[in-house]
């Protein structure tokens, strides 16, 4: 079965893929596995890391909107964060994202304790990938899923996050092989 969207939600995710290199977007298929990851675990609470100009979070959110879940969202660039925004509402999903703008990692230091994800999808600096997962791991579930992209593609840079994943007890986890490689981490 193929995933549809409303005619407007189409034709924004249908742009967006035509600037994917510009904006460092995830390819459709990955998008579609994301979709379909948040919709199998019934997830409520989802952090992306890295929103770009939206394409990721749109189609989180519109699982999202199936599970009556939410997404918190960081994006470094305050340019691509208000592109973002702007597709958000477009597509009708913006009441159930919370865009924050600036370092993903002083913003999930801040974090409340109380703060819980379900769902975590990586896709910013490669380099800091193996310290959002540090700072991350107090604010999962206890069956959390984290999903990061560029695994394959960036394989030197996101080197230390895998190794880590690799020794956490906590986790389980498998790289697949869809463009750009994603790594998918379960916790147990």
């Amino acid at each position: 079965m193929n995933i549809i969207f409303d005619e407007i939600t189409t034709k924004i995710l249908s742009d967006l893929e035509e600037t994917q290199k510009e904006f460092w977007n995830v390819p459709r298929k990955t998008a579609i596995l994301l979709n379909t990851f948040i919709k199998m675990m019934n997830v409520k609470s989802a952090l992306e890391i890295g929103t770009s100009n939206g394409y990721s979070g749109i189609w989180l959110a519109k699982a999202l909107k199936k599970t009556g879940g939410k997404l918190t969202t960081i994006e470094y660039y305050e340019k691509r964060q208000s592109i973002a925004i702007e597709n958000f509402k477009l597509c009708g999903v913006e009441d159930i994202i919370r865009p924050i703008q600036g370092s993903a990692c002083d913003i999930i230091a801040s974090l409340s304790d109380d703060e819980k994800f379900d769902f975590v999808f990586i896709d910013a600096n490669k380099r800091e990938y193996v310290k959002y997962f540090e700072l991350i791991k107090p604010h999962l579930t206890q069956k959390a899923l984290i999903v990061a992209d560029n695994i394959t593609s960036h394989a030197e840079k996101v080197q230390t996050f895998i190794d880590a994943v690799d020794v956490d007890e906590e986790f389980q986890y498998e790289i697949v092989d869809l463009p750009g490689g994603i790594l998918v981490a379960y916790r147990d």
